[in-house]
């Protein structure tokens, strides 16, 4: 029977969807219906996300499962008092801080991802706008990026470089190897004086196949054999130069992120 789950907070829920994704996950083979409810600071959000809540248990005849990250303890108990299952992340950890700190928790609402340091968060932006601008080789200018993205059109690179720079303030620009790059078998000439900053991703010709085919319906660009022909030549170039590389057929963003910042020994953290 399919279980109806809710991500609630006080701020963008994000946190909550997170986590809650992360343990639900153990839970292979139970069908699940999830919803975000963010923004919940005040008492008549809290009640209408209560009777929200209260209606799809009425509806399904199953307790719903609720993943909470809101500080305030009066809008926890408003929402608990739906019959839901609670699952308070917070809970767990303030009375282990607040005896370890010495200091009692304000609970406030919308802390989680306010912009408390305005520094990172012009980073971000600043990067976000680098990855933008130097997306797809619209601009070769990599004096000022941090590293480059090398890969077949369709690899990942670019939500990748999108992904490094909207959450770690990361200056990522990323460059395609092009069918005249592969033939030469070679560095391309404008990557050459950035070697030590480059990474490559690479792809499984059928799911490249499959991605092209969607945005290309058709074409030879989408053609299993084209596909084959690029990879190949793409993963032989990278192995020739000793361009570190990552396969993200089935890897997510987030992991792609992680290795590339290991490899590079880059220490960021989130917001």
């Amino acid at each position: 029977m399919e279980r109806v789950v809710f991500f609630i907070s006080d701020s963008t829920g994000i946190t909550a969807e997170t986590i809650g994704n992360s343990m639900l996950a153990q839970f292979e083979g139970v069908p699940l219906s999830k919803h975000r409810i963010p923004f919940i600071d005040t008492p008549q959000k809290a009640v209408e996300a209560r009777d929200r809540i209260r209606r799809s248990y009425e509806a399904t005849g199953v307790r719903p499962i609720v993943v909470n990250t809101m500080a305030s303890l009066e809008l926890c108990d408003i929402v608990a008092h739906s019959g839901a299952l609670m699952l308070d992340v917070f809970a767990p950890f303030m009375g282990s801080l607040e005896q370890e700190l010495g200091v009692t928790r304000t609970g406030l609402v919308n802390r989680s991802h306010g912009m408390v340091d305005f520094a990172k968060y012009e980073a971000r932006i600043n990067a976000t706008n680098y990855a933008l601008s130097h997306d797809d080789g619209i601009s070769v200018e990599y004096r000022m990026a941090d590293l480059i993205l090398m890969g077949v059109s369709r690899s990942g690179k670019t939500p990748t470089c999108l992904y490094m720079a909207l959450h770690y303030g990361v200056s990522a620009a990323n460059y395609p190897l092009t069918d005249e790059d592969l033939e030469g078998g070679e560095l391309p000439v404008r990557l050459r004086p950035y070697r030590d900053r480059l990474f490559g991703l690479t792809i499984d010709p059928v799911r490249l196949a499959q991605i092209r085919e969607q945005r290309r319906p058709g074409s030879r660009y989408a053609t299993l054999e084209q596909c084959r022909q690029e990879v190949g030549r793409a993963e032989r170039l990278m192995r020739a130069e000793g361009i570190p590389a990552l396969n993200t057929t089935h890897v997510s963003i987030e992991e792609i992120a992680t290795k590339i910042f290991e490899t590079f020994g880059i220490e960021r953290t989130l917001f």
